[in-house]
């Protein structure tokens, strides 16, 4: 059964290091009338942290591009969040997403992004076509909140 919309929101920003903070806060903020968990929101914004710093990172490695992030809200507390570029691609998926995997030559990289993702959120998935550009799409349904009366 699908679930019905009942908020979203598009935004873009350039894969500048600064916007991943700006993301993280904007999903944060945009979520927050669901009155999350705290670990459910730092679970969230871990998530795209990562996500944003690999498009960042990876997507553009020579110059700055554009960052696209769409986060759709479902009436069944389901939290959808598309962070798409237009950058390099991931030629080889499967092996990007092995943890220690890394194409950066910058030593402070781990390569363990798309799994701290998949630690955090009940589902990841990416798209992605050399040239092209990758869509990574974060899922998370968040718990029913207890109601006191």
């Amino acid at each position: 059964m699908k679930q019905r919309l009942i908020n979203r929101m598009k935004l873009s920003f350039p894969s500048c290091s600064e916007n991943e903070r700006f993301s993280r806060t904007a999903v944060s903020g945009f979520i927050s009338h669901l009155d999350p968990l705290i670990d459910e929101i730092s679970d969230i914004k871990t998530a795209v942290s990562e996500g944003v710093t690999n498009a960042i990172v990876h997507a553009y490695p020579d110059r700055i591009g554009e960052v696209f992030m769409e986060v759709k809200i479902f009436e069944d507390r389901t939290v959808r969040i598309k962070i798409r570029d237009k950058g390099c691609g991931i030629e080889n998926i499967e092996k990007a997403m092995e943890p220690m995997f890394t194409t950066s030559h910058d030593e402070e990289r781990a390569g363990l992004g798309f799994a701290v993702m998949q630690s955090f959120m009940d589902k990841v998935s990416v798209r992605s076509a050399p040239g092209k550009g990758t869509t990574l799409t974060l899922t998370k349904k968040l718990k029913e909140k207890e109601r006191y009366e």
